[in-house]
């Protein structure tokens, strides 16, 4: 009865340090929310359909792709291997909040939100409550998860609350094994493919380890059955149809949310496309045989990941240098608590033969018994993951790895957990068993003690590091693509008096057009074709546009480019019509550095 009234209390204290850490997540994540500046991605992937949506203006939709539903048209896809998710998500957010840049990122911050709630869900039941809350904690301060999730449309941290809401429910259909969890995870699955096409890295990973898992339970079982048993052969063939049934539905559910970019791909290719033209190397130049060197760089992203040191287009770049080595440490910690754990319990069914059951697991506060490989499930799928990571169709932007933040406080929480509770139970302190236990009480508070300082360690300095940036960006207003110089631009174009605006750069149109709720119509003329030279239609559409001596034209200053050599271009192509292009306004970041300039072709 003592226990039961224990494991309820430490089931309670849980849920309200969860409760803290959620709170707390969402002061760090709402804070100054209108900051960094919006960027495109943000823009391009929800917010100008959302807002066309709403407002009832035409839709603007990638490769025009769209479904009619009643009076309103949907985008299928907002880009080849984006889902259009963000999209319907967020119109109720505009809707409720206006065309505004902290209405959007509601959205995302809800979704980073959702995402906490689940992960703390699948580390309850892999570890226990207070692996649960340790993952909470070391999630709700994560740098990466915090301004990820302010921008969560950039980097689309749906796939993160998809992932963790799979596994989830996929760890339910192994431990319950009702159909309808697994059609759920199959649906679930089947949406973070739509959500994002590198979603695929999630269920691969998936599969092998429950491979893994369907393999341990099998031998368990041969273990425990030498003999075979005789079953019905009419019972067997019963169970092999509801088998068949059951995974013939579930591949149902996983194809239902993938319909749109069926339908996308059927009247565009665009998908198809993407894939099969950059399979060898992909768009912007990325080597796909060069496996190794490939993913010696993911390896690279994961530690700069794990410090915070991406974050620098907000300022700084600031980091917690120590987070890889508090991580490892826990990892050894976990490691070798179940490690001496294990040896622990062997001797002691030598010493006191039916004593105590197989060296299984932990048992959770409902009473559950969780198997000890649960503790090394998110570490087995970010190895996964990573693995595969090395293959691109873009680039190996680490931004993907947005998919995967969860999984580094969900692997240092449950190492915490396992150092801290695993083999509660102890040995029998008779005769010669006596000095083991001693031994093993001190190993334990040595191990508990090691642990706490590195979780404390590793949460204090993430904390630190999230204060620093956001002290950083209130002056900065953000670097580059993510400045807040484009609310200047956005405004004055709202006000200024010309008939045609063209962007010769990316990460230009589509903030435009949505800070200005649609107003301004800037049109994109450089070309996606090539990175470094213009296109050979280029020069046509350019020709067209200097007809107009009222026509706008807006680029980045060199360093900030993407697109290059426009520019030079057209003022080569307006010096042969006898005009000179001039500047007309330069836009800065916040500390003077020129970053956003307007042109006119002018005699």
């Amino acid at each position: 009865m003592q226990n039961a009234e224990r494991q309820t209390r430490t089931a309670r204290l849980s849920v309200f340090f969860f409760v803290a850490c959620l709170l707390l997540f969402m002061v760090l994540g709402a804070y100054q929310l209108q900051l960094p500046g919006l960027h495109y991605d943000e823009a391009k992937e929800a917010g100008l359909n959302a807002m066309e949506l709403i407002t009832g203006q035409p839709m603007t939709a990638f490769r025009d792709a769209t479904v009619q539903v009643g009076p309103l048209r949907f985008p299928l896809m907002v880009q080849d291997y984006i889902g259009a998710l963000n999209v319907v998500l967020a119109a109720p957010f505009l809707a409720i909040g206006g065309v505004t840049v902290v209405a959007l990122r509601w959205l995302s911050l809800l979704t980073g939100a959702l995402t906490l709630v689940v992960t703390w869900r699948v580390a309850w039941r892999l570890g226990g409550p207070l692996a649960a809350s340790a993952t909470a904690l070391l999630l709700a301060v994560n740098p990466a998860f915090i301004f990820w999730s302010r921008q969560g449309i950039f980097v689309t941290n749906l796939t993160a609350l998809i992932f963790m809401s799979a596994l989830l429910t996929g760890l339910r259909w192994w431990e319950l094994r009702r159909p309808r969890d697994l059609w759920l995870t199959a649906f679930l699955c089947g949406l973070g493919v739509y959500a994002k096409l590198l979603f695929v890295w999630a269920i691969g990973a998936m599969l092998v380890v429950a491979g893994m898992a369907w393999l341990l339970d099998y031998l368990r079982s041969r273990r425990r059955n030498s003999k075979l048993e005789t079953g019905s052969q009419k019972l067997k063939t019963r169970n092999s149809k509801r088998l068949a049934l059951t995974l013939a539905l579930a591949v149902v559910f996983f194809l239902i949310p993938l319909t749109p970019l069926f339908i996308f791909n059927l009247r565009t290719g665009g998908t198809l496309d993407s894939v099969s033209g950059n399979l060898g190397q992909s768009y912007y130049g990325v080597n796909n045989s060069a496996y190794l060197p490939n993913l010696l760089t993911r390896l690279g992203q994961l530690i700069t990941l794990l410090r915070a040191q991406h974050l620098g287009y907000l300022g700084g770049p600031f980091s917690n240098a120590w987070a890889p080595w508090l991580l490892l440490g826990l990892l050894l910690l976990g490691g070798l608590t179940l490690g001496l754990d294990a040896y622990k319990l062997r001797r002691r069914g030598a010493a006191t033969p039916g004593s105590i059951s197989a060296p299984s697991g932990s048992a959770t506060p409902s009473g559950r018994v969780t198997p000890w490989w649960y503790a090394l499930v998110p570490l087995l799928l970010l190895v996964l993951i990573i693995a595969q990571s090395a293959f691109t169709v873009s680039d190996l932007f680490i931004t993907h790895y947005a998919m995967l933040v969860p999984l580094i406080p969900l692997t240092g929480g449950l190492a915490f957990g396992v150092t801290w509770e695993w083999g509660r139970g102890g040995v029998d302190k008779q005769g010669s068993q006596g000095s083991l236990e001693r031994q093993g009480v001190l190993a334990q508070r040595i191990f508990r003690a090691l642990a706490l300082i590195a979780l404390v360690a590793w949460v204090g300095g993430d904390l630190v590091t999230d204060i620093r940036y956001h002290r950083a960006l209130a002056t900065t207003g953000g670097h580059g693509a993510h400045s807040d110089a484009i609310y200047a631009v956005a405004k004055h174009l709202d006000q200024a008096r010309f008939t045609t605006l063209v962007t010769l750069d990316w990460g230009l149109d589509a903030p435009i057009r949505y800070l200005t709720a649609g107003r301004v119509q800037p049109t994109e003329v450089f070309g996606y074709d090539n990175l470094d030279m213009p296109d050979p239609g280029y020069a046509e559409r350019i020709n067209k546009l200097l007809d107009n001596p009222n026509t706008l034209y807006l680029a980045h200053l060199p360093g900030y480019t993407v697109f290059r050599e426009r520019v030079n271009t057209l003022a080569d192509l307006a010096s042969k019509r006898g005009l000179t292009l001039r500047q007309r306004a330069v836009y800065t970041e916040r500390d003077g550095t020129p970053l956003i300039i307007m042109y006119r072709a002018e005699k």
